[in-house]
């Protein structure tokens, strides 16, 4: 009797040694969370960015140039965004890493100063904050990673769509958020240059579809219908562009009305190749997420961006602005049928 509880006994203190390995394994183990690229250690700095909206060609091809840094430099890249361009479930993702903790927050603001807040929060929890591809200038934002200068963009729009249309004639915009910054500083841009450098050339309309692909192609429609003398469109980001193109496609009116935009290559062969689209401005929106990471690094150790020259073969054209806490991609690119199959995004 005395022998068998020996064994129950024995046998009671080895299970309840496993149950205790088992408990303190699971206390050890990490929570993982949404992870691009080099996710590895504790040890890394944590780069998180929150695009405008998930899941489309240019915010994709950011994501890949971030994963590519990570790797390169032994980061941690999180790249978590919304399936719709909305300030308000954008702001729920910010809130999310800033209980996470992330070293380095980057935000692409859909609506700046609405985000402006919450970007403070993250300030006074000790996070770096920094703002890519869409500035949000009245926030605590340290760096600003801008992919050109809206002069740069809106000139090259322009000009693109002036040589088109012969350099006269009414055109209109198809834009995204009514509150993206940047979009609205090309906006403010080709506004300017039209009229001073085109006179000929008249802007009849701007309206703003959102990033909603099929809702832009339907408002370009709407403007071909009610203003049957237009000759230009400018499809002012990369869901927008494709848009314009398309409806100058469905409409038959390939030759007679002239479009440009921000689009991505990719995107914008297709339509590049049959004429419904004379050009695409762009950027190398891959090196825009290089540069992006390569920055949310430099922040992190407190280092000087001034110091280009270690990106390398990365990104060689980039440029440190002080006064602005800007820290720019480079010149604009341009996209044409020529050149749009060199790019796999």
């Amino acid at each position: 009797m005395r022998g068998r509880r020996s064994r129950t006994a024995l046998v009671l203190s080895m299970v309840a040694a496993l149950v205790m390995a088992a408990a303190l394994a699971g206390c050890t183990k990490k929570t993982d969370t949404t992870t691009s690229g080099d996710s590895g250690g504790a040890d890394k700095v944590s780069v998180a960015f929150v695009p405008k909206l998930q899941g489309i060609p240019y915010f994709e091809a950011m994501n890949a140039g971030g994963e590519k840094a990570a790797k390169e430099l032994g980061l941690r890249w999180i790249y978590k965004g919304g399936t719709t361009a909305d300030p308000g479930a954008q702001t729920d993702i910010v809130k999310s890493l800033i209980q996470q903790r992330v070293d380095v927050l980057v935000v692409a603001p859909n609506d700046p100063d609405s985000l402006a807040p919450v970007l403070q929060q993250a300030k006074d929890r000790g996070i770096h904050v920094m703002t890519s591809d869409t500035d949000a200038p009245n926030s605590v934002r340290e760096v600003f990673v801008n992919q050109a200068t809206a002069d740069g963009i809106g000139t090259a729009i322009i000009d693109s769509l002036a040589a088109a249309m012969g350099e006269k004639g009414k055109f209109a915009i198809v834009s995204c958020g009514q509150t993206a910054a940047n979009l609205n500083s090309w906006i403010e841009v080709e506004k300017k240059v039209a009229a001073e450098k085109y006179p000929e050339l008249e802007l009849v309309d701007v309206v703003y579809a959102g990033e909603d692909e099929p809702r832009a192609v339907s408002m370009a429609k709407d403007l071909m219908n009610a203003h049957p003398d237009l000759t230009g469109l400018v499809g002012q980001c990369t869901s927008s562009a494709p848009a314009v193109a398309k409806a100058v496609r469905e409409n038959g009116r390939i030759g007679k009305v002239f479009t440009v935009g921000l689009g991505t290559p990719q995107g914008m062969e297709g339509y590049l190749a049959d004429g419904s689209s004379s050009t695409s401005v762009l950027w190398d929106v891959e090196r825009l997420g290089y540069l992006t990471a390569w920055a949310g690094l430099k922040v992190s150790k407190g280092e000087d961006l001034s110091a280009t020259s270690e990106l390398s073969d990365a990104v060689p054209d980039a440029q440190w602005f002080p006064d602005d806490r800007m820290l720019l991609l480079g010149d604009p690119l341009l996209i044409t049928k020529d050149n749009a199959g060199d790019y796999d995004y």
